[in-house]
């Protein structure tokens, strides 16, 4: 059985290469930029909402920040156990909610017409890596919820 601090190193190393592959996306997305050629995509988007957009993508980039700090703050505190188990289990939420957004981005990114294949490609790699950090969540909320697991050396 895996320790439940190697869990949460796996966890904070998942979540930090989907961060990563995000910040990639985004990337290979204004690449065309310095070719001078076009970036916009087919969009019907009242502009006033682009600025709700653009906060909405501010806090979807930083709670998996928070949620790496979190981890850490949780594994290294002196009652991992008991004080923060909320967060075990709020991070599986967590987890399971940015999976469906990835997915939902997914199918968009592939139903686009004038979508590009490699924006397609990384997603798929993010959606990979969101499950594997589904498995990693659930696997580190039921290690700390079984009352026969082995305590942990402080």
């Amino acid at each position: 059985m895996v320790p439940s601090r190697d869990r949460a190193l796996r966890l904070r190393s998942l979540w930090q290469c989907w961060f990563l592959a995000l910040l990639f996306h985004t990337d290979l997305g204004l690449m065309p930029l310095f070719h001078g050629l076009p970036v916009e995509i087919q969009s019907h988007v009242a502009p006033r909402a682009v600025e709700l957009i653009f906060r909405a993508m501010l806090v979807y980039g930083l709670v998996p920040l928070a949620a790496v700090i979190l981890m850490t703050y949780a594994e290294t505190s002196a009652e991992p156990e008991q004080r923060w188990f909320w967060w075990r289990r709020s991070h599986l939420w967590l987890s399971l909610l940015y999976t469906f957004t990835n997915a939902g981005h997914l199918v968009v990114d592939m139903v686009i017409p004038d979508s590009r294949a490699d924006q397609v490609i990384l997603m798929a790699v993010m959606m990979a890596i969101g499950l594997l950090i589904n498995r990693e969540a659930l696997l580190w909320c039921r290690d700390r919820s079984n009352p026969n697991a082995l305590p942990l050396p402080l």
